[in-house]
Parts: structure tokens; sequence; C-alpha cells
């Protein structure tokens, strides 16, 4: 054969086998929410290649850092966490484990969400009569659009400086993401309008971003504490209570145990609606934006 036909036929087997110029590899991003994960997926496009620690069914405070995630930790180029404590349980062991020097806290690989925000709940003290209570004010932040739009623009900067290459890519995909996601708020907030003043009941207190948002009135949580499991008698006071002055409804979160809020709901004759929280929570919540969107709308529905 030929030389030049032999250089064809190498390249040509070269080029099948994927051993040309070898292409940029996608970032590696360990999200610790589907909610982190959604958004660097609208910020990152193909670029990134994300892995998601927890799924909406999950309650993230309590999480094994089994092998399999620290074998992702350990291969990540960028941790997306919520922070302010909220993975404090599971993240500090997976961070060590992974030995992966990038992703520590104070290196540009390891990125939280929620110091960038105002905090709601900054408790003045705490001790451990008061349950599973955040010392640095309550992390749950990402059902304000207000704070992903915030959390959008560092999160933008923060791949832009992990993937320098990819930097003109990200920003572009930023301020896309930011234009679509400021015309989709307003239209919640005037979709929401009539919730203003609507009493709730809660389940653990991660709805009070959501509350303060739309200017839902929480008159009661089912925790009689964050993270303590209601007893029999703090029920039956809350029946007590509520008669007085019921709620509209009671908000569940796809990962909460629902008996807790049927029980009471069955009393005080208030509906238990069912909110996905978190992307992937309901078939309805598949992205950020539609999060958003169905969360309004079950709200809207309960309301009427």
């Amino acid at each position: 054969m030929p030389r030049f036909t032999r250089l064809l036929s190498a390249l040509g087997i070269a080029a099948l086998l994927g051993l040309g110029a070898p292409a940029h590899a996608a970032l590696k991003v360990l999200a610790t929410t589907p909610d982190w994960a959604a958004l660097t997926t609208e910020l990152g496009g193909d670029k990134v290649n994300i892995y998601t620690a927890t799924s909406a069914f999950q309650d993230v405070h309590r999480v094994d850092a089994k092998p399999s995630l620290v074998a992702r930790a350990r291969s990540a180029d960028l941790v997306v966490a919520t922070g302010a404590d909220l993975e404090i349980g599971w993240m500090p062991v997976l961070l060590q484990d992974s030995g992966n020097t990038r992703i520590q806290p104070g290196n540009p690989g390891y990125f939280e969400a929620a110091p960038l925000v105002h905090l709601l709940e900054v408790p003045s003290a705490v001790d451990r009569s008061m349950g599973d209570i955040h010392p640095l004010g309550n992390p749950h932040v990402t059902l304000n659009p207000h704070n992903i739009a915030t959390i959008a623009t560092a999160l933008t900067a923060r791949l832009a400086q992990v993937d320098p290459g990819n930097a003109a890519f990200y920003q572009q995909r930023g301020a896309d993401f930011q234009k679509r996601w400021a015309a989709a708020t307003a239209r919640w907030e005037a979709a929401a309008a009539p919730l203003r003043g609507v009493g709730v009941v809660v389940i653990h207190r991660d709805q009070v971003y959501l509350c303060n948002w739309l200017g839902l009135k929480e008159l009661a949580a089912i925790e009689p504490k964050p993270g303590v499991p209601p007893s029999a008698g703090y029920l039956a006071e809350l029946v007590t209570k509520l008669s007085a002055t019921p709620p509209k409804m009671i908000l569940r979160n796809a990962y909460n145990d629902p008996k807790a809020a049927e029980w009471l709901a069955e009393r005080i004759h208030a509906p238990v609606v069912l909110l996905p929280y978190s992307v992937g929570g309901t078939p309805e919540a598949k992205d950020l934006f539609a999060l958003f969107d169905d969360t309004v709308n079950r709200l809207l529905a309960a309301a009427k």
C-alpha cells in the first residue's frame, strides 16, 4: 500500500477511535441538591458534567457519604453546595475522604450558595434544647427566585474561574438565564398575588423563604422544634390552636413523611398540599422554571 494511502487509512482509523486531537473535557461538577444541579445545567450547558448527590425525596440534612459518593468527589472539578451548615452532617467527611484538593473550602472548586443571600431566622443563641437549629440562619434558600438570581450571578463567575477556556460561554449563558429568570419571576409574582396573607401550616422550617417571598402567613409548624418529630400531645395542642385560627392549607414537601400532616388535616379540615420543594419533587417540576411554575400553581389551586 502506498505510503500516502497508508497515512490516510491511519488517520481515518484514529478519527473513528477518537485518537485525534483531544476534545475539551466537560467540567465535572458535584451538586449537593437537584436545584443546584439544575442551576449549573442552565449556566453550563454541555460544558458541564453534573452528578447530583441527593434527590428531591431525600432530607439533605441526612445523607451518607458512601464510597460511591466519595469517588464522585474525588474526581470533581467543582462542588456546588448550599452551605450554612445544611450539609454539615456529611459534607466535611466527603471532602476529607475524597482527598481532592481542588474542592476543599477556600479553593475555587468549592462553591457555597447560602452565604451569598440574606439568611432568615439567624438565632441570637444556640443550644441543644432548640432542636436541629442552624446557627448561621435558615439554609433553605432556594424557594425565593430572587435568591436564585443572586446565586446564579456568583456561580456564573465561578464556572468561568474554574474553567477559563469557556468563560465567554458561561457568561453568555448566565446573561441569558438572568433575562429569562427575571421575566419568569415577574410572572410568578403577578400570578401569586392572591396568596398574600393566606394562612398555612408547614412541617419543617424549610418553607420560610417561600412564605416570605409570597406573603403567606405561617400559623404553625408541625415539628415543635426543627428536626424534632411531633408528639401526640403537641399535635393535640396544634388542633386546639388551629381550630381557633384555621389555616387554608398544610404544606408538605415531597420528601416529608405525610402521616402527621394528614392526621392534622383530618381534624382541622384543611387540605394537605404536596409541593415539589426541589427539582424532581413532582412530575411537573422538571427544571428550575417548572419547579416554581408547579409550586405557584399548586398553591393557587388550594387557595381557591
